[in-house]
């Protein structure tokens, strides 16, 4: 099959058109655009995650989920599961902890009456990363058969590889959808927020779930997970599985490292946009914008790339008998 040939598919959306779904190669994917949580969604979502202060723009009813019909493996992004990846303590070594004169102002107030997100009168505060960074990047959902893992790309493979150049030709997009999750704006002092796109070609789909931090003056930081499956099997395999790639890397740099690399010096846009902090990020070196043990640096245990691949067997699926 070819990126031009349109395979067989379905698209389904309510009347707002907020959930949106596509049918295709085996495949369900469901994806929602809905509004900022309500106040008794946000009290609900502070005590699942044990008293960790809500973003100020928390999306929690917002997710996408991918289905393999075939073997029942799903996969699936949303505002709870990324938030616990969001250190709740005291910091440590490796939590990437970032230490400017706002933060503990910023702490109290999510207390304060005027907060737009106050954390509720009875709950104490606690020491949590503000920064809200977690390496989330969606998770199995319990319906998945327990034998079908992610398991460590074989770096010999060239089809362990998310094919870029594949993604960078013009295919038609049969299905695209935007799902925010959280966004904080750090008590003015930043920005930080997880948004998570897919599209879906002829041939594959292709997810990036981006994490994006702003601390003014301080630094930048990105965290993205890649996803990608081709529907079309690999021609050297004697029987052919599909499978996914997932690959997870995570950037790092001083604010004025990425400053630098403004087209127009007096115009500070840039440095709000996800896309350009991300590609700036990932043209420095990684002895610089992947390295732990970078002086001053953070330390942050998320920077590296780490890449996986599930193998979707259907003779997995795990069968019960009837008793005699």
């Amino acid at each position: 099959m070819s990126g031009d040939t349109i395979p067989p598919h379905k698209l389904y959306s309510n009347p707002d058109d907020s959930v949106r779904s596509i049918d295709i190669e085996n495949w369900s994917i469901t994806a929602t655009s809905l509004p900022i949580s309500t106040s008794k969604e946000i009290d609900d979502a502070h005590e699942q995650l044990n008293g960790l202060p809500i973003p100020e723009m928390p999306f929690g009813n917002n997710y996408l989920i991918l289905k393999h019909n075939p073997t029942g493996w799903e996969y699936r992004f949303d505002t709870l599961n990324a938030l616990k990846g969001v250190k709740l303590g005291e910091l440590g070594e490796g939590d990437g902890g970032v230490k400017v004169g706002y933060a503990q102002e910023w702490m109290k107030s999510r207390t304060s009456p005027t907060s737009e997100t106050p954390m509720p009168e009875t709950s104490p505060t606690k020491p949590y990363d503000w920064t809200y960074t977690t390496t989330y990047g969606g998770h199995t959902t319990e319906n998945t058969p327990s034998d079908i893992r992610w398991v460590p790309a074989d770096p010999e493979n060239r089809s362990h590889v998310i094919p870029l150049d594949k993604l960078a030709r013009k295919d038609p997009i049969l299905y695209y959808a935007e799902v925010r999750l959280f966004e904080d704006e750090l008590h003015d002092n930043g920005s930080s927020q997880y948004i998570v796109r897919i599209r879906v070609m002829p041939t594959s789909f292709f997810i990036l779930a981006r994490f994006t931090l702003r601390v003014d003056n301080v630094l930048f930081r990105t965290y993205d997970t890649r996803i990608y499956h081709s529907f079309i099997p690999e021609p050297d395999l004697e029987e052919p599985v599909p499978f996914i790639v997932k690959e997870m890397s995570g950037w790092e740099a001083p604010y004025d490292v990425i400053k630098r690399h403004l087209p127009k010096r007096d115009d500070l846009t840039p440095l709000t946009d996800p896309g350009f902090i991300a590609q700036t990020l990932t043209s420095l070196p990684k002895s610089v914008a992947q390295n732990r043990r970078t002086p001053g640096g953070s330390g942050w245990r998320g920077l590296g790339t780490k890449v996986e691949c599930c193998f979707l067997k259907t003779q997995n699926i795990a069968t019960t008998t009837e008793p005699q």
